[in-house]
């Protein structure tokens, strides 16, 4: 696949009282291109983050990677120290709800929607981490066709600042969701992966699960100690055929 030349920057997301800084990624070419929104890591819109948007930009996708935290500590970003993933922890569950991060996705979707080269039919969203459990809400907005879920801890156990589990939310989801689990993550027990599988099925959501032997949490990051380069390589390919679905408008040749 040949790759689209882009063009990145940071802007700000009008929400009610809040700018929510956000990294945006977008192919230079003319075009209609879908909106993709990248959900972080508890780590925030740190350099893996930004390069995965990047990647999906390349790809010919309008991407955009909100920081999620910035209610709580805007501008955070940070390594993979136990330290950070303590910090990161507080601020996603103790200090977010699922109400706010649902609407502040909705907002990065609607930021996209005024951009000219954006088709505003066509949204997915893809999330690694606690961003893979908030994708696992944001499948239920109404614009969202597709999601790709990374190795979303808690799913079946809990919700942002508290409430229903997010998995008492499968029935809403609108379009097609990939989740994608490593067989090793200690943060997710197969029972956890085997009852997600269950819901969606039950609720005949249009879905695949992924689950990759030798493989932990993380296993996307090539900035982790966790990373599998094999399981990653094989994630890519079924985020390309998902994303695939969405359409793009080609311009017009003049010639």
């Amino acid at each position: 696949m040949t790759e689209s030349a882009i063009q990145t920057t940071t802007i700000q997301i009008p929400q009610d009282n809040l700018q929510i800084a956000a990294y945006l990624a977008q192919p230079t070419a003319p075009g209609s291109y879908p909106g993709i929104v990248v959900l972080q890591e508890i780590f925030g819109v740190n350099a893996h983050i930004r390069d995965v948007t990047e990647r999906i930009a390349k790809l010919g996708y309008v991407a955009i990677a909100p920081a999620l935290f910035q209610r709580q500590a805007p501008g955070f970003e940070t390594g993979y120290t136990p330290e950070a993933v303590e910090i990161g922890k507080k601020y996603a569950w103790s200090q977010t709800t699922a109400s706010e991060l649902l609407s502040d996705i909705q907002a990065a979707i609607n930021y996209l929607k005024t951009l000219p080269n954006v088709n505003p039919d066509e949204f997915g969203c893809i999330g690694f981490c606690f961003g893979g459990h908030v994708a696992y809400l944001a499948a239920t907005l109404s614009d969202i066709k597709a999601t790709a879920s990374f190795y979303g801890a808690g799913i079946t156990t809990r919700t942002p600042g508290g409430g229903n589990p997010s998995i008492t939310r499968t029935s809403a989801i609108k379009g097609t969701i990939y989740t994608f689990f490593g067989e090793e993550d200690a943060s997710i027990p197969p029972e956890e992966v085997d009852e997600i599988a269950a819901e969606l099925a039950k609720y005949h959501i249009s879905h695949r699960l992924f689950r990759y032997d030798g493989s932990g949490h993380g296993f996307f990051c090539d900035r982790r100690a966790s990373y599998n380069s094999k399981a990653a390589a094989d994630a890519w390919e079924q985020v390309q055929q998902l994303f695939g679905q969405l359409v793009v408008c080609q311009p017009e040749n003049d010639g």
